[in-house]
């Protein structure tokens, strides 16, 4: 069969391929997993993106040269964007300040606007993204607010090209589609296409650990938002606009920490590399095909690619600093080092190295300090003051050995010092240096006391 081109990468929207899982615990059950990652812009809001901007201009909401405005967690914007950059629209998107740094880079990349706001606060707060995107709208000449969570076209996409291509891949043979709700789009289309095609087809929703919409589901009551979540795209404070769930018989709520490293698991197992939103969808999607007494066969999604989250669930220290991975721990200062020297995680410089040298570790490793080694031993530590200093006057000094600009006049604590001892050493404007006799173990800053406080709540 010879491969199909493309002309237009719009074009390239959809048909995405169907996975078999074949290494995950699925119980009795058969796994598929639908890559919506292999869209072009990464995403299965590609598809939303769209079908939200050609209704618009159906509509003759959308004149040349006109701005689209809207609010989102990430990937309905990087679909806007990819169908906006090919149609010749600008477009100003407001997102929640717990996005991905990656995510944020992609789009900036491609053209967007990026207005950044808090996550930390709820609808009716003018500060939440969608009433600020709302609000940039009116303020806006000649622009649309795209307001995918109330626009009908969103699941219109996915009932008219998500759902028939599943229901075909499946060969008409399918049990039960798990979904996560952020727009309420993807569970809302394929709820109204299967209920005409095939009403058999159980509709699960796998929620975040302080969203309501597990619990609405359950009781048929809005309940307050218990707290805010890490996974980004899915969960809410309330029902969307467009969002259907009354097919949906089965929710469950699943933690950060669970979501993470269910992420994890399916790049170490099936070698996919998926997005924070994928490992709550995969978790709920084990449990509930872990519960099931006869075999069923079961899709869920790969929402987005894991490329956009690597500062965060694929980095270890990040995933140690939020409480998610746990390390030995041993009741002493040993637990506040992020990077543990004995455990060859500590970014280091040896004494014999140029100031150049320390100062691309720190900008690589993003880092603001550095050990100075030699024959294993710490002799000095370095900083970006140190570095500025030595080299304000005469750049050729980043050629001189680290020694000329490090600080040989060390403080150090051993590990089995009280944790109070480390705030004398941070009002003397200095890092702590955790010893175990004359072994370095690594360093504790500002930062990784204020991470082993938040954890210990």
């Amino acid at each position: 069969m010879p491969l199909q081109s493309f002309d237009n990468v719009l074009d390239m929207i959809g048909k995405t391929p169907l996975f078999a899982a074949q290494h995950l615990d699925t119980g009795s059950c058969r796994l598929f997993l639908k890559l919506e990652n292999q869209n072009p812009g990464g995403s299965i809001k590609d598809r939303v993106g769209l079908y939200l901007i050609e209704a618009a201009e159906r509509a003759g909401y959308i004149k040349p040269g006109g701005t689209l405005i809207e609010a989102t967690a990430g990937n309905t914007g990087l679909g806007l964007a990819l169908v906006a950059g090919q149609k010749g629209y600008r477009l100003l998107l407001v997102i929640p300040d717990k996005m991905s740094q990656e995510k944020i880079f992609h789009l900036k990349a491609m053209g967007a606007e990026v207005v950044m706001t808090r996550s930390d606060v709820h609808k009716g707060h003018p500060d939440y993204y969608q009433d600020r995107a709302a609000a940039l709208a009116l303020e806006t000449p000649n622009s649309f607010y795209v307001n995918q969570f109330g626009n009908e076209a969103n699941p219109r996409a996915h009932e008219q090209t998500t759902a028939p291509e599943i229901w075909e891949q499946m060969s008409h043979d399918l049990d039960a589609v798990v979904c996560g709700v952020g727009t309420g789009g993807t569970i809302t289309g394929l709820s109204h296409f299967f209920a005409r095609t095939a009403p058999h087809v159980e509709m699960v929703l796998a929620d975040p650990a302080g969203s309501i919409l597990a619990g609405y589901v359950r009781t048929g009551q809005l309940g307050p938002g218990e707290r805010s979540w890490q996974v980004e795209g899915i969960g809410g404070d309330s029902v969307p606009v467009i969002c259907d769930l009354s097919r949906v018989k089965k929710a469950y709520t699943i933690t950060d920490a669970e979501a993470f490293r269910t992420c994890r698991e399916l790049l170490a197992k099936e070698g996919i590399i998926a997005g924070t939103s994928t490992g709550t969808l995969l978790a709920a999607t084990l449990r509930y095909c872990r519960e099931q007494t006869r075999p069923k066969r079961v899709v869920t999604f790969v929402c987005d690619s894991g490329n956009k989250y690597l500062s965060k669930v694929y980095n270890d220290y990040w995933m140690i600093d939020q409480g998610f991975l746990e390390r030995e721990r041993y009741g002493d200062l040993r637990d506040l080092i992020a990077r543990r020297h004995w455990e060859r995680a500590a970014v280091t410089v040896d004494a014999s190295e140029p100031v150049l040298a320390a100062y691309r570790r720190m900008k690589l490793y993003d880092v603001s300090q550095l050990p100075v080694m030699r024959d294993g031993r710490i002799v000095g530590i370095v900083d970006e003051e140190d570095i500025l200093l030595n080299v304000f006057a005469n750049p050729e000094h980043f050629n001189e050995p680290v020694t000329k600009a490090m600080v040989s006049r060390l403080i150090t604590v051993p590990a089995d010092a009280p944790v109070s001892s480390l705030m004398e050493i941070f009002n003397r404007g200095m890092v702590a240096i955790v010893m175990d006799g004359s072994a370095f173990l690594g360093l504790v800053t500002r930062i990784d006391l204020l991470n082993w406080l938040r954890r210990r709540l």
